[in-house]
Parts: C-alpha cells; structure tokens; sequence
C-alpha cells in the first residue's frame, strides 16, 4: 500500500523542469521540482554530467518529501548553451529521466545500447599494466567497445565492454569466458599483491549500472581510501575537506575545497549517495579555478553522523572521490580508425617509451572510428619530456595523436575555514523562498 500511495503522489505531481538562458549573462539555468526519492539528486547530476554540461553554481534543497534544485551550466567552453535545439533537447531529456527515475531508480549508463560482455577488475596498479590487459583480449579476439580505468593510491580499478571480434555479440561461451578471466586474473596479480585481484564478468546492457559509479564503487570495495604509509602526498594538491556537527539543526554539514574540474558534483555526489547519506541542504559555487561545496546530510535512518570515527570515514572516503578523477599528467589523445588490438598497440607504445597512464577513457565503433584519452606521466610519476611524445607521435601518427595539455600547473588552495558561511542564513527563512530571488549568476 505504501508503494501504491508513492506512486500516486507521483503521478499527481510530476517533476517540473525549466532551463532559462535568460536568467543569468554567464550560464544557462535549470531548476528541477519533484517528488524526492533517495539517489535522485546522483541520478539528476549524473544525466547533467553524461551531456557534458559544467555545473558553474548550484543550490539543493530537500524538504517535506519534495526536493527543488537549481543548476547554472556551461558548455566544454564555458559558455552558457546558445542553441535553441540543445536547450530543448537538455529540457526534454531531463523530463523524460527524472519521470523515469521516480518511478524505476535504475542508474543507467546512457551510452550503452547494445549487449556486450562487461569485465570488471581491480588490483594493484603498476606501469605497464592497461598495455598487458588489452594484449590478453586482443590475443582472445575481444574488441574493444568502450572501457574506463582509474588509478589511486596505488590501486587500479577498470570497467571494459568487449564484443566478440568476428561476430560482434556478447561473449557468452562459458569455457571462452572462463580462459579471459583466468588471464586477466594473472595480469592483475603480477608477481605480487597483498590484496586479491578481483574479476568479474557479465553480459551488459542498457540497464547496467553507471561506468563511472562503478568505478568509484570499485574502489571504495576495494578501500582506497586508505593512503599507503610509505608513499607522500603533496598536501597544497589534495581537497580541503572537513566533517562538523550542526547540532542545533541536527545535522552533519560537509565543506569541500578543492580545484575545479568536469564532473566534480557528480563525484562527490556519488560518494555521499553510496555511503548512503541524504543531502538536504547544499551550495555549490566554482570560480578562478576552484570549487566550493558545502552539504548540510543526514544517514538515511534520519540521524546525523554520530561519532569521529564515522566522520573520519566520510572525509576520507571524500578526499578519495575527488582524487580519482583528478588530471594527473600529461592528457594525450588519439582518433584514428578502429581495429582489433588497436588499444593493446596505443598501450604498448606508451609502455616502450616509458610513460605511466594514470587514467583512461576509450570509445571505438562510432562510424569506425575510435577514441582515447589518456592522462599519462613518466614511471616516476613526473611531467613528461617533450621529446617523448614527439616519438609517440611518429610511431601513432602525427594526425591521430593530439597533445591537449598538462595538469601539473594546478593552482594551490587557501587554507580551508573551519566554519561554514553559505549557510549561515539558510533556515531563517523557507530554502524554496530563498531560492526563488535568485536572478543573476556572479
């Protein structure tokens, strides 16, 4: 019965969408009014994050069973959306999901249509390693369709969807399968690791979980976010992130500095919906490079974090969040056309001229052509030298490979505040009223 009486609330309510390019000279705005659910703000940031829209500024507000949240977005560019025929498309789609999302609460990758065998592995990370993977499914005739890897405190997590080679199904021969994942398991053990290697093989399709939720759920199974003692990190690049009571509101509130990147709000988001704390109340502002979040949550029993341990968990499992996706190194990236073993070639080229790939993104098929991007550094974890990838260049093409910058330069980070100032009119007055008078984004 309770189920039934959800949906009708739905039905009787359904999300309102509206996108203004009007409202602010600097990004386009989006609010969105619904029924809340738990994860639908993940859901709603993911689907803003697979159309590639930067979130510029947001605000979040959850109350009496009804959540409204604002977004300003900008293009790759950051320029607020221009075309009329994108802006439809943005309010359409985002109409269309979150009606779908209150009613099914699947997290869904968009950009998978077609059944293809999904692997998943985790492991200790080490040079070399992406280029001995991709060699073993070349040497089994699995092409590549697409394929996510991410490397952490030195643990590597990735998510590959291959097809079969000659007849560009799923693979689902048992015994084939059986062979791909015991070789894939000897790659990731290597001659050591104190943590199991883990494989894990599936037909994917339209309805399989999100690939960069999955990541982050990798690695947080697979507890990155334990820091190695023997190895330092450069405190001026890690986020500022800090865990306070607010308990005179009975809240747990969470600040994040940090530099900005795409995806950022997505990240966050995601570690917070995982861990399973529901965000009421949040602010989001970015600018000169840096980004601010600020989260006023609770555990989903309703209870506010009860203990140090429990917010030292929450930090950590944040800084982690963040860190995974940040652009270490050099970003490299190759278009060229598709092939079987075009990836273990890429991998092995970089792995002859000494480079290290921090992280990946591939994508093959589309028209015959295929994708990479890799943010790559030399095995010592430095910049890399110039004439290096001039080498990588004549060896992969000079038209195929395009060097798109260095992330080394990040700007280093004011020292955070101890006491959160977003908020500090919030609950004088209702958050929908207040949100409401915003006219203009600075």
């Amino acid at each position: 019965m309770e189920d039934e009486f959800a949906k009708l609330i739905r039905r009787i309510n359904p999300p309102r969408i509206v996108v203004d390019n009007g409202a602010c000279e600097h990004a386009t705005f989006i609010q969105v009014d619904s029924v809340y659910k738990h994860g639908i703000l993940l859901e709603l940031v993911q689907l803003l994050s697979d159309m590639n829209l930067n979130v510029t500024k947001a605000y979040v507000s959850t109350d009496a069973g009804w959540f409204m949240d604002v977004f300003y977005v900008t293009d790759d560019h950051g320029n607020k959306i221009a075309d009329e025929g994108t802006l439809v498309y943005i309010e359409e789609t985002l109409e269309t999901n979150v009606h779908y999302l209150n009613s099914m609460m699947n997290s869904v990758d968009s950009t998978s249509s077609e059944d293809r065998t999904l692997i998943e592995l985790t492991g200790r990370d080490r040079p070399g390693l992406l280029s001995e993977l991709s060699a073993v499914l070349a040497v089994m005739g699995c092409d590549v369709v697409n394929a996510e890897m991410w490397t952490h405190n030195g643990r590597a997590a990735a998510v590959i969807d291959v097809v079969d080679h000659s007849t560009r199904d799923a693979i689902v021969d048992p015994k084939r399968v059986s062979v791909i994942k015991e070789l894939l398991f000897n790659v990731m053990k290597g001659d050591s690791d104190v943590k199991t290697p883990t494989v894990r093989t599936s037909v994917s399709t339209s309805g399989e979980t999100h690939r960069g939720r999955r990541l982050h759920q990798i690695l947080f199974a697979d507890r990155d976010f334990e820091r190695p003692n023997n190895v330092e990190f450069e405190t001026s690049q890690r986020p500022h992130v800090s865990v306070l009571e607010c308990s005179d509101r009975d809240y747990t509130v969470v600040t994040i500095r940090c530099s900005d990147r795409p995806k950022l709000l997505f990240d966050t988001v995601c570690c917070l919906t995982d861990m399973e704390y529901v965000v009421f109340h949040g602010t989001v502002i970015t600018g000169r490079m840096e980004a601010y979040q600020e989260y006023y949550i609770r555990h989903v029993d309703g209870f506010p974090i009860s203990s140090e341990a429990e917010q030292q968990r929450v930090l950590e499992c944040l800084e982690a969040a963040i860190e995974r996706r940040t652009t270490e190194g050099l970003e490299l990236e190759v278009i060229t056309d598709d092939r079987l073993g075009l990836l273990s070639d890429i991998t092995r080229i970089f792995r002859e001229n000494g480079l290290c790939i921090k992280r990946a993104e591939i994508c093959s098929g589309n028209g015959g052509k295929a994708k990479h991007s890799y943010f790559v550094t030399d095995v010592g974890g430095n910049s890399v030298d110039p004439r290096t990838v001039d080498l990588i260049q004549k060896e992969i093409g000079q038209g195929c490979l395009k060097v798109k910058g260095n992330s080394f330069l990040c700007p280093k980070l004011p020292k955070e505040t101890t006491r959160s100032f977003l908020f500090g009119n919030l609950f004088k007055r209702p958050s929908f009223q207040s949100f409401k008078l915003i006219k203009s984004c600075s």
